[in-house]
């Protein structure tokens, strides 16, 4: 495990410390959360990281507003085109 140092204004302490959990855990959840989002990691490996199972992952960042599934609707056409294939 790295550590490092990370210097954060007052007022953004201030905003993490009303996530109810120490600084350094909600720092590491918005970055695998950010991670998940950009399709960086997959949601079991975020799971991993935050210490849960890949569903409740998938639930807590839904819950977040972060969609499980993320497609355009040109890309949930193709899908139900390659489904009516079948």
């Amino acid at each position: 495990m790295s550590t490092i140092a990370l210097s954060l204004e007052d007022e953004l302490t201030a905003l993490l410390r009303q996530t109810n959990q120490p600084i350094e855990l909600a720092v590491r959840e918005l970055i695998v959360l950010e991670l998940y989002r950009r399709g960086v990691v997959s949601s079991g490996k975020a799971g991993q990281l935050l210490g849960m199972s890949r569903w409740d992952f998938i639930q807590h960042a839904s819950r977040l507003g972060i969609p499980y599934l993320d497609m355009t609707e040109d890309e949930w056409e193709e899908e139900r085109r390659q489904i009516d294939k079948l």
